[in-house]
């Protein structure tokens, strides 16, 4: 399967113009991830996707591309132009079939440090909107 769009998605590799596929086209009419990815959620792109030869236009090349500089969920959505719901399907989808790694988020157990690196990245995410 192919995950294109007719035109631009205005993210890396795309001519800046509007996503005329709809949203549900891009995932099959999935509307759900097969696994949980909270917007937070650092992502990173695997050896095995690097190798990967994707299909011209394929979303998933500009999206594991953009996953080397292991953006969060909410990133990715933004970076590339996509609904969030569209994100984290093909996010899953990517991480289901080993061509990214989720980070673990925040817990119970996490640092000052760590939680203070997550508001900063939160707040640098949301200035660049």
């Amino acid at each position: 399967m192919t995950v294109s769009s007719s035109a631009g998605s205005g993210g890396p590799g795309g001519s800046g113009g509007p996503n005329l596929a709809r949203p549900y086209t891009l995932t099959g009419g999935r509307t759900r991830s097969s696994i949980d990815l909270p917007l937070e959620a650092a992502l990173e792109t695997t050896a095995e996707a690097s190798s990967h030869q994707w299909a011209p236009g394929d979303l998933r090349a500009d999206i594991v591309e953009l996953c080397k500089r292991s953006p969060s969920v909410a990133e990715v959505s933004a970076l590339l132009s996509i609904p969030i719901g569209v994100a984290r399907v093909l996010l899953g989808d990517l991480v289901m079939s080993s061509h990214l790694r989720v980070h673990a988020t925040l817990t119970e157990r996490s640092t000052v440090s760590e939680r203070r690196i997550l508001i900063e990245r939160t707040l640098g995410g949301l200035l660049a909107l």
